[in-house]
Order: C-alpha cells, then sequence, then structure tokens
C-alpha cells in the first residue's frame, strides 16, 4: 500500500511501534469487514492518518482483501480523476478475461494507456460532461466488482479537484457488494463551507459507514516511540519536553526522535527546532495571505499565548474593519484557530514557532515594540508577559526589574509555576548581586515548594549554597529550602542532612527561619530522632514562631505536631482532625488543613485505618482546587494505589500504578517507600522470587530505615523464610539497617506493616522462643491504649506464633481473631495468610482441609501464585488433593495450548527463576519442573534464554 503523502509537507511514518490507535484501527476494520463500506478518516496534518490506514492495508491484505491506494496533490491545475486512476493502475494483476468485464470498464482505457490492452473497447465519448462523469463512476465500480474483495483508498481529499470529488461521491453513493471506499482529508484545509466531497454525502441502505476523528497521541504512547528510536527508557523531562512541542501530533514526535537519535545523548533536546515539515506547511499557508492577514498572524505568533479580536487587532496595528477581515482570512486558511468564545491562536506552539521564525528580525522587533505598548495600556498591566517581550528586545537592563515585578505578582495571585520559572531565569543571569541572588533564590525556593517538578530547582539551590559571598544565614536558609524539598518532593532522606546544616546556619539570627525548620525535622521519618525528640523539637519551635508570630512557621509546625500523634496512633487526633477548619481566609490556612490531611491518610493506611484513609482521600481531593499545592495530586492518586492493594483489588492497583506512572513521571512515589515494598510483596505473592529480591533489596540499600521502609525489611526476610533460611531472614531485618532497632528508637510500634509478626516468625525459627516472647511483649506494651487496629492484628498473630506448638486451641483463637481483625479492616489478603495459620492448627486433617479452602479462594482470586501453592501443599499433605489446576498439565484437554501450571512456570521463567526457584514458589518436586519447562518450551518452540525478559506479569 502506498502511504507517501507527497505535496502534503510531511514524510510518511517510518517504522516506529504503532502505538495510541488500537480503537480507531478496530473501527476501520470492523466498518471495511461490513462490506460494501465508506470510512472517513479526519485529522490534522501529521496526526498519523496514513499510518492508520497503512497498518488497516497490512491487516486487510492478511485477509485477502486487495488494496489500492491514490493520492490528492496540491497542484494549482490537478489531473481530473487522478487520484482514483493512480490507484487503479495496481490492478491489473487481479483483473479477470476482458471477456468477462463488462463494457462499461472500457470508459478507463484512456485514462490506464498501460491496462488498455486488458479493458474493453472504450465506448463513444459522452456528449455531456455530465454523463462522461456516470460513465468513469460505473467503469470504476464495474472493475472493483471485478476485482472483489477490495478497498480503494484515496488520501488528502481536502487537495481533490471538483471532477474527482464527484467521482468520489457517485462511488460512495453505489458501491460495489464487496468493495471498501476509505477517504482521509483535512478538515482546515478543506475549500471554505464545503463537504469533503463537494456536496453532503448520505449513506445509502445497506452499506456500512464510520467517521474517525484522529487525536493526539498521549504520554504514554509518546514514550513508547521514544523508548524504540532511543533504544532505551527516555527520561521524564524528556518525555515532557516532547509532549509540550508536539502537543501529540505524531509526525513530529517522530522527527523531533530522529534528530534526537542522530545527535550525542548528552546534547539533549537543545539540538531540537521546528520540524522541516511543520515549517512548510505554515510558510505555505501564510505566504498565501494578504497583507493584512499576514500582519496578523505574525502578531499571534509574537504574542506567544491566544489572545481576543481585540488584541490581535491593536497587536497587528490594523483597524477594527481591516482587522477583523484578516482574522477571518487566517482562520479559514488554518493558520489560526478559535480557542474559545473570543480567543484565538495557534493549533499548538511548534506551529507558532514556525511562524514566529520565518518573520523577518526587523518585523518581528515591530512586533514585540506595538505588543509592549497595547500592554503598557492596560490596568492593571501584565507585568508577566511585558517581562517576556521586554526580553526578546535584548534589553536585559530593563529586563530584570520586569521579571522581578512579575514573579512577584505571580506569586500573589497564585501562579507559582509562572514565578518559578521567571525566578529560575533570573538565577540564570550572572553577575548578579548578591542581594539580588539571595532574594530570588528564596524566592524560588518559596515558588516550587509544592510543585511536582522539583528536579531542576533543587539542582539550582545545590548550585547556589556552594557560591561564595552569600551571608551564612541567608544560605541556611535557602539550604532549608532544599533540604525540604529533597524530604517532601525527591522521597531522599539526605534532605533530613541539609536541614539540620541549615538549622546551625541561621542560628539565632532569624527565628522565624529556624522555627520553620524545627517544623520540617519535627516530622522525622528517620532514625535521627525518637517520637519524644520530635515533640521536642516542635515545642522549641513554637515558643520562637510564638515571638514572630509567622503563620508560615505555626502552619509547618503545626503539620508536624499532627504528624507525630499519627505515628503514635494517638486516640485523639482523629476528634482534633474532624475539628480542623475546612475552610480558611488565607492561602496558608487551606494549604496546611489540606496537607494535614493528606499525612493523615497515609498514617491512617498504616496503623490499619483504610475507610478512614479512603474518606480522607476524597475529602483531600475536594479540597484541593482551593489551594495551590500540585503534588498532592499525585499523593492523592498514591494513597488510593495502596488501598485498592490493600483491599484486595490488585488488578486496579495494576492499571492505578501504570497510570499514575504515565502522568507523574518524575515523582520518585511509584519507586520508593510504600508502592515500591508492595511491587516487591506482589511479586513474592506471585512467585517471581528474583525480582521481588531485587526490588525489596534495593529499598533497604538506597533509603535505610523509614517508617515507609518497614515492610520492605518484612517482605525480604519473608523470602528467605519461605525458602527455609531464618539465618538470612534474620540478616534481611538486621542489615544493611537494624528495622528492630529502628522500631524501638522511634516507638513507631502502631504501624502494620508485618515487621514484629516476621521478627517473631524469624526468632522462632532460629530456637530463640524467649527473645521471641520478648519482642512481642515489646509490642503489646507500645501498641496498648492506641488506636491501630492493624498493630492489634498482628499482636494476635504474634501470640500465635508462640503458643502454636505448646497449646495450638489457644494459638487458633489469636489467629481467628487476627484474620476477623483484618477482614473488619478490610484486607482480605492479610485475613486470608492469618486463616491459614487457624487451618494449619487443627489436629483433624479434614477440618483443616476444609477451613483451608476460604484462604485459598482468596490467594486464587488475587492471582497470589505462591500463596495458593503453600495451600495445595497443605492440601495435599492432609489427603486432600483438590488443587484448581489439573494434577498431569500436559494431559489430553490441552493439547499444543499451555495448561495453568505450565502458563505459571512460563511467567516465572520470563523473570530469569531457577528450576529450584519454581520448585519452591509453586511447592513442586524438581523433577516436576523440569518436566514442566520442557514441554512449554517445546509447545512455545523457544528455548529458556528466549523467553526470560519476555515478561507476562506487572512488574
Amino acid at each position: 500500500m502506498n502511504d507517501h503523502r507527497q505535496g502534503s509537507g510531511f514524510r510518511p511514518p517510518g517504522d516506529t511501534a504503532f502505538v495510541g490507535r488500537g480503537d480507531e484501527l478496530r473501527t476501520l476494520l470492523e466498518t471495511v469487514a461490513r462490506r460494501p463500506a465508506v470510512v472517513f478518516v479526519e485529522g490534522e496534518a501529521g496526526i498519523g492518518k496514513s499510518r492508520l490506514v497503512r497498518e488497516a492495508a497490512a491487516v486487510l491484505g492478511g485477509r485477502g482483501v486487495r488494496v489500492l491506494t491514490g493520492t490528492c496533490h496540491p497542484l494549482r491545475e490537478p489531473l481530473p480523476y487522478g487520484p482514483v486512476t493512480d490507484a487503479l493502475r495496481g490492478i491489473g494483476t487481479w483483473l479477470p478475461p476482458t471477456g468477462r468485464l463488462g463494457p462499461s470498464a472500457g470508459a478507463l482505457a484512456p485514462l490506464l494507456p498501460d491496462l488498455a490492452h486488458r479493458l474493453p473497447a472504450p465506448p463513444e465519448e459522452a456528449a455531456e460532461p455530465g454523463g462522461r462523469r456516470h460513465r468513469l463512476a460505473a467503469a470504476v465500480r464495474t472493475l472493483l466488482g471485478a476485482t472483489a474483495p477490495v478497498a480503494l483508498v484515496v488520501e488528502d481529499v481536502h487537495w481533490a479537484d471538483d471532477a474527482t470529488r464527484e467521482l468520489l461521491l457517485l462511488l460512495a453513493r453505489d458501491l460495489p457488494a464487496d468493495s471498501a471506499l476509505v477517504l482521509t482529508y483535512r478538515a482546515e484545509d478543506l475549500p471554505a463551507e464545503r463537504p469533503v466531497l463537494g456536496a453532503p454525502y448520505r449513506r445509502p441502505p445497506g452499506t456500512a459507514g464510520a467517521e474517525i476523528a484522529l487525536g493526539p497521541l498521549g504520554r504514554a504512547e509518546l514514550r513508547a516511540m521514544a523508548r524504540e528510536w532511543l533504544a532505551r527508557e527516555p527520561a521524564a523531562a524528556l518525555v515532557r519536553t516532547l509532549l509540550r512541542r508536539s502537543e501529540g501530533l505524531p509526525l513530529i514526535i517522530e522527527e523531533d526522535l530522529i534528530t534526537l537519535a542522530a545527535h550525542p545523548a548528552d546534547a539533549g533536546t537543545a539540538a531540537l527546532r521546528v520540524p522541516r515539515s511543520l515549517r512548510e506547511v505554515m510558510d505555505e499557508r501564510t505566504a498565501a495571505l494578504s497583507p493584512d492577514g499576514q500582519a496578523l498572524a505574525g502578531a499571534a505568533a509574537v504574542l506567544t499565548r491566544p489572545a481576543d479580536e481585540a488584541m490581535l487587532i491593536a497587536s497587528a496595528a490594523l483597524d477594527e474593519t481591516r482587522g477583523a477581515t484578516a482574522l477571518v482570512e487566517v482562520l479559514r486558511a488554518a493558520v489560526l484557530r478559535q480557542r474559545g468564545p473570543d480567543t484565538y491562536g495557534f493549533a499548538h506552539d511548534l506551529a507558532r514557532e514556525a511562524v514566529y521564525e520565518s518573520l523577518p528580525g526587523p518585523v518581528r522587533n515591530r512586533h514585540h515594540r506595538r505588543i509592549l505598548e497595547v500592554l503598557q495600556a492596560q490596568d492593571p498591566p501584565p507585568l508577566v508577559q511585558i517581562a517576556h517581550h521586554t526580553r526578546a528586545l535584548g534589553d536585559l537592563a530593563a529586563w530584570l526589574p520586569q521579571a522581578q515585578a512579575a514573579a512577584d505578582q505571580a506569586m500573589e495571585i497564585g501562579d507559582d509555576g509562572t514565578a518559578a520559572t521567571l525566578f529560575g531565569a533570573i538565577l540564570e543571569q550572572p553577575d548578579l548581586a548578591p542581594e539580588q541572588l539571595a532574594k530570588a533564590a528564596l524566592s524560588l525556593a518559596t515558588a516550587a515548594r509544592w510543585s511536582i517538578a522539583y528536579t531542576e530547582t533543587i539542582a539550582t539551590l545545590r548550585r547556589i549554597v556552594l557560591l561564595p559571598g552569600l551571608p551564612v544565614p541567608v544560605r541556611g536558609e535557602i539550604r532549608g529550602h532544599l533540604g525540604r524539598m529533597m524530604l517532601n518532593q525527591a522521597q531522599d532522606p539526605a534532605g533530613e542532612e541539609e536541614v539540620l546544616t541549615a538549622l546551625s546556619e541561621v542560628g539565632d539570627t532569624n527565628p522565624t527561619v529556624a522555627a520553620r525548620l524545627l517544623g520540617s525535622l519535627g516530622i522525622s521519618e528517620t532514625a535521627r530522632f525518637s517520637l519524644a525528640e520530635q515533640h521536642a523539637l516542635i515545642e522549641r519551635g513554637r515558643v520562637l514562631a510564638a515571638t514572630t508570630g509567622d503563620k508560615v512557621a505555626r502552619s509547618v509546625l503545626e503539620v508536624a505536631h499532627y504528624g507525630v500523634l499519627g505515628l503514635q496512633a494517638d486516640p485523639s487526633s482523629a476528634a482534633m482532625l474532624d475539628a480542623l477548619p475546612r475552610e480558611g481566609d488565607e492561602r496558608i490556612d487551606r494549604e496546611h488543613v489540606v496537607v494535614i490531611l493528606s499525612n493523615s491518610a497515609e498514617i491512617s493506611l498504616c496503623v490499619g485505618h483504610d475507610e478512614r484513609a479512603a474518606a480522607t482521600v476524597a475529602e483531600v481531593l475536594a479540597l484541593l482546587p482551593d489551594t495551590h499545592i500540585p503534588i498532592l495530586t499525585a499523593y492523592v492518586h498514591y494513597y488510593r494505589i495502596i488501598l485498592d492493594w490493600l483491599a484486595g483489588r490488585w488488578q486496579d492497583w495494576e492499571r492505578g500504578l501504570t497510570a499514575c506512572e504515565a502522568d507523574y513521571p518524575e515523582s520518585p512515589l511509584w519507586t520508593h517507600g510504600l508502592v515500591a515494598t508492595i511491587r516487591g510483596l506482589t511479586a513474592a505473592a506471585r512467585g517471581h522470587t528474583a525480582p521481588a529480591a531485587d526490588i525489596l533489596d534495593r529499598i533497604l540499600a538506597q533509603e535505610g530505615a523509614r517508617m515507609t521502609t518497614l515492610g520492605a525489611a518484612a517482605g525480604a526476610a519473608r523470602l528467605h523464610l519461605a525458602q527455609q533460611h531464618p539465618e538470612a531472614a534474620w540478616e534481611s531485618l538486621c542489615h544493611p539497617v537494624d528495622h528492630l532497632a529502628f522500631l524501638r528508637r522511634k516507638g513507631a510500634w502502631p504501624y502494620a506493616w508485618d515487621l514484629v509478626p516476621t521478627a517473631v516468625e524469624v526468632l522462632l525459627a532460629l530456637g530463640e522462643t524467649r527473645p521471641a516472647r520478648e519482642l512481642a511483649d515489646e509490642h503489646a506494651a507500645g501498641t496498648a491504649g492506641r488506636d491501630a487496629p492493624g498493630a492489634a492484628a498482628e499482636q494476635q498473630l504474634c501470640r500465635g506464633l508462640l503458643l502454636r506448638t505448646e497449646d495450638p486451641g489457644r494459638a487458633r483463637d489469636c489467629f481467628e481473631r487476627a484474620a476477623e481483625g483484618w477482614r473488619v479492616i478490610g484486607r482480605p489478603y492479610h485475613a486470608a495468610l492469618a486463616a491459614e495459620h487457624a487451618a494449619l492448627t487443627l489436629p483433624d486433617p479434614a477440618e483443616a482441609a476444609d477451613r483451608l479452602a476460604g484462604p485459598l479462594a482468596v490467594f486464587d482470586r488475587l492471582g497470589a501464585t505462591t500463596d495458593a501453592a503453600r495451600c495445595r501443599h497443605h492440601l495435599r499433605a492432609r489427603g486432600r488433593d483438590r488443587p484448581a489446576l489439573p494434577a498431569s498439565p500436559g494431559r489430553a484437554g490441552y493439547g499444543e495450548h499451555l495448561s495453568p501450571r505450565e502458563e505459571q512456570v512460563r511467567d516465572l521463567l520470563a523473570t530469569g527463576a531457577s528450576n529450584k526457584d519454581i520448585a519452591a514458589a509453586l511447592f513442586l518436586s524438581p523433577r516436576t519442573v523440569e518436566n514442566h519447562v520442557a514441554r512449554l518450551l517445546r509447545k512455545l518452540g523457544t528455548t529458556r534464554a528466549d523467553l526470560t525478559g519476555h515478561r507476562h506479569f506487572p512488574s
């Protein structure tokens, strides 16, 4: 199928991954399958119309449908019927003998001289032009019918001449029975107020039809294209840049990726320019405009943002009448688009850049000066725009105070993103005075304090704190902002050291800043401070804040105070949270309430108040529009997916995690702490031991001991326990950091992430009964009187583990109470694990087998392969072989298809698991695993090496 859109100004897509068009391709194929069919595919230049029909043609060819393709061209005097005759030139090998063709096909002989000998003799020339067109339409129908099943594709119909439009309209109204017509076009380039076929088309009865409008690609699709082109995982900043530049247009994405692939990796996006293809399209459109239209298009390009009619006309220095006419002209020429009720701008920023770059320097500068005059006359003047145009004219001396004023104005109105961009630009200027540098750095840190895009700000602040000449207290204030961003946005515990250093640098010179820094330390999640010491830090900060009356300091300290109460599972904290005023007169009041609630949501799900956590997340989501805290949106999704996993909605968790990583690619939330821990726990539950160990060990090595790494230490230990290696399990709990020592120092016993029950089980496996009992007693004392349902369930688990040998009946009661506790909380996986323990204490094998059915059903539903296999192992040991999987996976009934057991083995092989690992995960003998592996490799026609790395599970 010919995919070249000659004359369109865009080169055809290469053989990149076909992404983001699955629904559209499905619609096109399903419609063509119901022949006769007419399909319209509409979209702007570069959106991927040709790629879509090319992919469809490949599928149709495989289904035995012949595809003929022709293209319209933007010629001054196009050849009538040219696209149709171009397509028909390739029909020769499919034509039946001449005698089997109807005489009407002869009308095409003069237009297809190379095929004239294969066609009937031409009929006499029709007297009327209309009669000739009808004869041609009949001839085309005859050829299509003779070569059916067939699909005729005509691309870029917006450039078709009138004769071709009429021919296509006649065909669309009367297609042969086993044929389809597929037409692609750009709506913005159709002749003014005319339908695509020149006259209204109404689909006749019995003819299938579809109208497919292609939109831009999203972040996930762009990432897939970049991964293929660059042969590596693209950085989040690169994906964001490419998406901003392209607005999702596939061909712009591809041209940018071609440029990046041809340049050294360290060149980054600096090598990117306006794609040639887009520049040619925009040059062609603007060249056809009148002088007034060109003036208005130029003014719109210099303005940088969509504007209303009055602003565009004034910026182009046109009077009202000429300006109104020029605006209509540029809209009809598809140079500008209507972006709102009275707002007009370019389709995307690269189109604006293409027009801007084509303006001669003097013309561009005249536009900048004229726009400055218009903006400065407004009341109040838009300082951000004024600063931009001042800098564009090269007047840096005038720009610096303008930029400072504009950034301050953006801060006042809550536009932190614009303010951060301006302060960042100010900090790039050489030879700033120390006071200018300090002011801009502090302002940048303040503006970016809640930003999701924090990486560049952290790098800038790191650079600034190393510069000589800054007063030490000022350096300390800047460093304090750096440390807080490292802790809050980057999830980097090293930020705590920066905050401590900042506190020493600030000293007694600035009580306000010192109070804020003490509040940041008061919420510490590391082993540096115990909860009692954090209380002391907060109280010290409150004393300082009282002397200054600083609301921000009071807010930071209040956030820390509520956080410490939550970490202790203080029974009074829920009522205190309910009493917080949800509406404040000032932005700082609203922000600090939302931050407190957000923190409390995480604490709630860590202590076992899942319903409370879900309700708080919903409340935070409702309050966010009234605040300016972009990062909390990511946190809301973070809590939601964790709650999905805890509630046993593991498929929702996986889908949600994929969406979060695409929406917030820079956030470390998806690779650190709780989410990373759950990745590891899920992989372990599904038998993917090696990936699980990698994930959990990486958390412990990189993050050390923190509140959010308790579950990772427990998970790593359980992997060793499952392999009967209690010594290695104990090492996981104590090295590279001692999580039990951390727990004791922090006093964070209410946190329910399985650390204490796992440690008790490991100690018992090592024969250390007394230390196990002492640890359980410490946990009981640390959680007594606390509002922590999860810790209460874990305490019952600990007691059951301690009693199961000497008093199985009492142990069973403890396990059942633990299971019921988890069920009330709403965690089916945890409840099933406890119920499995309870079943195993029953002396009667039949009764135990019956009780194992419940946990087994939960594990099967969740896809917890290892847990389900362990349950089946227990069933077999009790003489009850009731596996849901067939005992003989290769037996008749599966044939050359993989059995469920073989699918499990395949997925484990894909992770690089050895036969020994697979046997341990599925509770099978190594010999049985060898047989499964040999059988499935034969069925798949592959080798073990080729299968490794092709994962069939979400990681």
